[in-house]
């Protein structure tokens, strides 16, 4: 057995796309187009308005915030939710009390093979 961390404190901060407060610390990246990461949005923090790389699906796990659109409103999210953004679709994020989540991020995942839409 090995025991690991991903504790905030040694995980990697974002500071592009104007960010304030976040970090990401990597969990699984494999040598093919696909890695999971683990996010702290820290209290007033943003993740800025930034394209989707590849598709991306954040599954929130503890606290609360908001994700948006380019041009769109602010929708809450909260634990047990989880959000989707194609390849090239800007997007945004924050939290204002804090909140943490899992990010996938890989080519051709399809979430609406397992979960339901809200």
């Amino acid at each position: 057995m090995k025991i690991y961390s991903f504790k905030q404190k040694t995980g990697k901060s974002i500071h592009q796309f104007n960010s304030q407060n976040v970090t990401i610390h990597p969990l699984l990246k494999p040598d093919d187009p696909f890695q999971i990461g683990y996010f702290y949005l820290e209290e007033n923090s943003v993740l800025g308005m930034h394209p989707a790389m590849c598709d991306q699906l954040l599954m929130i796990t503890s606290g609360r915030g908001w994700v948006r659109i380019e041009g769109g409103e602010k929708i809450m999210v909260e634990p047990g939710m989880a959000v989707f953004w194609q390849e090239g679709e800007m997007h945004e994020s924050g939290s204002e009390d804090g909140m943490t989540a899992i990010v996938a991020e890989g080519s051709s995942l399809d979430p609406e093979r397992y979960l339901p839409r809200n």
